[in-house]
């Protein structure tokens, strides 16, 4: 057995365990990005670094091992300064929006692509709950609104923005709420309505500039050949329109760890973005994956669960040095990898760069 202490606590680890397996389970937190507990180590990210102060240096924490008489700084000054230096790195890659447009600018917090990608899978009652939802109000707050969301919507610099506001008001027309006694009035439910989308996450990504080509790429989500309804006067209408969303969101938002990361070290995104992978959306039809390198932060997890399979290709690292990026295999087509591992490379995946092309049901 090894002593050594972590954050002045003293602490025995068996012998080949790493300081952050050690850290673990004396309930100390080291926060984590590329590791995952039964894969084999990969340090890229550097989120997990501590700082060792017998020796002065430097350690990722998921591989350095325990050592006898170590003694680890896993929260000091220095070392917070260090992982947001890290966090900051992936994030000056990292070209993703958090949450859509249409969703920023909506007076009421509205979640208008949740709404859009349950109209598009036919769940109707969980669209119309959802917009209900989120009516505190003694009307939704479209009837008087010019339409801040419709302006934002990317689809506009294409062609034309979705009619979401007549979206909104259909449904809440159609499926009216039978209780509107605990209302407030519109402005104190405006405020209340930014302040919680605000708080819920305080950190948000930015895209940065878009390339035309690139715009192009959201258009691979959309229904094809979709008429475009500016009236929605029924479900088949409403879902018809929803079907041409570019859903430039990430369907990540409320559950990123890279976000919950920048959030927990109060980071802001970085204005500049390096353009190391231009935004492209690989869809896989057979399995319904859809691939975003553009906000991959190439941690490997997806890699290393894979590296055992025989049967079917999978993603795989190629180029070299900062050109480097998850992709699949140079011989294969994207519509060939994963059709047994999908679903479990999406729950390792830290971000929204690996997802579902559509809602399960």
């Amino acid at each position: 057995m090894i002593k050594l202490k972590i954050d002045d606590i003293e602490l025995i680890a068996e012998e080949g365990t790493t300081i952050l397996e050690t850290a673990v389970k004396a309930g100390i937190s080291i926060p984590t990005l590329c590791h995952k507990d039964g894969v084999e180590h990969y340090s890229s990210c550097m989120a997990c670094m501590v700082k060792d102060n017998n020796t002065e240096r430097y350690l990722p924490s998921c591989t350095a091992l325990a050592q006898e008489g170590m003694n680890i700084d896993a929260s000091g000054e220095h070392v917070i300064s260090l992982r947001k230096k890290a966090v900051e790195l992936l994030l000056s890659e990292h070209r993703a929006e958090c949450e859509a447009p249409c969703r920023v600018v909506c007076p009421g917090g509205y979640n208008i692509p949740l709404m859009n990608r349950h109209l598009i899978a036919g769940n109707y009652d969980a669209a119309s709950q959802l917009t209900l939802s989120e009516i505190n109000t003694p009307e939704i707050l479209c009837v008087n609104c010019p339409g801040y969301c419709e302006n934002a919507c990317r689809r506009k610099k294409v062609d034309i923005p979705i009619s979401i506001r007549n979206i909104k008001l259909f449904i809440a027309k159609s499926f009216p709420a039978s209780d509107t006694s605990d209302r407030v009035n519109s402005e104190e439910s405006i405020k209340e309505s930014r302040k919680k989308l605000k708080a819920a996450k305080p950190f948000a990504s930015q895209i940065g500039k878009i390339e035309p080509e690139e715009l192009h790429q959201w258009l691979k989500e959309c229904e094809e050949n979709v008429e475009r309804f500016r009236e929605i006067s029924d479900l088949i209408s409403a879902s018809g329109e929803a079907g041409n969303c570019m859903h430039c969101d990430c369907r990540a938002a409320d559950d990123c760890r890279l976000r919950d990361l920048a959030d927990s070290l109060s980071l802001k995104d970085p204005r500049g973005k390096i353009v190391n992978s231009p935004i492209e959306k690989k869809i896989n039809p057979n399995t319904g994956l859809v691939f975003e390198n553009a906000k991959c932060i190439k941690c490997g997890l997806c890699v290393r669960i894979c590296e055992d399979s025989t049967d079917e290709p999978v993603l795989c690292f190629i180029n070299r040095g900062f050109i480097s990026i998850i992709s699949e295999p140079l011989t294969e087509e994207f519509n060939n990898v994963l059709k047994k591992k999908s679903d479990e490379c999406i729950s390792v995946c830290p971000t929204g760069a690996l997802s579902h092309f559509k809602l399960k049901s």
